[in-house]
């Protein structure tokens, strides 16, 4: 069964019983560093995430025109999390390094990608 575990926010819980709640299980109020207290569950690096989508969200104004926009930005940004964002936890490697993806991007990851991407045959 699928767990969905959040803290103590109570439009989630509401969200989850108007959309899940026949085939997932919620863990409902589960504090943010919740570790710290024993518990088997640790939402930091979410709520992490979380804080740097709003942040660069915040600096676009005008928010997005469409779905379409919105889906593109995200695509992007879980780009930039796994293969150009070094990550401490990680020893400073991406999860792609960590991950044994060797695409030689090159000291600019972002030029390095397009340039590969632009490489791969479309289907």
């Amino acid at each position: 069964m699928i767990e969905f575990t959040c803290d103590g926010f109570e439009n989630y819980k509401s969200a989850f019983n108007k959309l899940f709640y026949r085939i997932c299980k919620l863990n409902f109020g589960v504090p943010i560093a919740c570790k710290k207290y024993g518990l088997k569950h640790n939402n930091n690096a979410i709520e992490r995430y979380n804080g740097k989508i709003k942040d660069r969200m915040n600096g676009m104004r005008k928010g997005f025109s469409s779905f379409d926009g919105a889906e593109n930005f995200m695509n992007l940004q879980c780009v930039i999390h796994n293969f150009v964002n070094p990550h401490q936890e990680l020893r400073d490697k991406t999860p792609a390094e960590m991950a044994e993806i060797k695409l030689k991007l090159g000291r600019n990851k972002i030029l390095g990608l397009a340039r590969y991407l632009s490489d791969v045959p479309r289907t």
